[in-house]
């Protein structure tokens, strides 16, 4: 069955898994953001959501994959605003657009959808745990990546495509700690101070591979 738009309509049974599954996410957000991921457990996590440990491991085989479930949550709304831009840019400046695009898009979500708030927990969350820094940069052709390919005219498991999302992940990463560097301040941080240590990490970044480019 499909609505007047065309888009399937999904039956009871499917939109309760994905509620339970988006409660699992928030559940999860909430305590990681209080106590940091390192010093939360599954067992926590299905508490909070109201549900068994059995059943939190129907939706996500380890507490790594939920907090996987919240990196792609920002790549998803990046890729979408990376799709839109030019075909004829440089796929770094892109990239730069799309990142400043998706949060300054927060500023404006409404409730329940991906806000400014809710940008600002996942990445607290992620800053917080070595490993969650390093799952974040850690190439996995994710929905960013795919759209870096499209843009490439070849696939995810292209050199090419992975030399960019290395780059890329270490430029985002250098960003986030200079703007989080005194982790006692992470929960002052807003949309606006992102953006300004996104954009000075870019433009340092543009300066060093401006000889580079000159030799090509």
């Amino acid at each position: 069955m499909a609505d007047n738009r065309g888009a399937p309509v999904l039956g009871l049974r499917e939109r309760k898994k994905l509620r339970t599954r988006a409660t699992l996410i928030d559940a999860a957000v909430g305590l990681c953001d209080r106590q940091g991921f390192d010093g939360t457990t599954v067992d926590q996590i299905a508490a909070i959501a109201d549900v068994s440990p059995r059943t939190f491991s129907r939706y996500f085989a380890t507490k790594d994959a939920i907090a996987l479930a919240l990196i792609d949550e920002v790549l998803n709304h990046t890729a979408a605003q990376l799709a839109r831009q030019p075909a004829d840019i440089d796929h770094f400046e892109a990239m730069r657009r799309a990142y400043i695009a998706m949060a300054e898009a927060t500023k404006t979500a409404p409730v329940g959808g991906f806000t400014s708030a809710r940008l600002l927990q996942i990445l607290r969350i992620v800053v917080t745990s070595s490993a969650l820094r390093h799952a974040a940069i850690e190439y996995r052709a994710n929905p960013v990546d795919a759209v870096v390919a499209q843009r490439m005219g070849t696939t995810v498991d292209d050199r090419r495509v992975k030399l960019v999302a290395a780059v890329w992940g270490g430029l985002l990463m250098t960003a986030l700690q200079d703007a989080t560097r005194d982790l006692t301040d992470a929960v002052s941080i807003t949309v606006d101070d992102l953006i300004d240590a996104f954009e000075a990490t870019y433009t340092d970044f543009v300066g060093q591979i401006a000889p580079l480019r000159q030799l090509v």
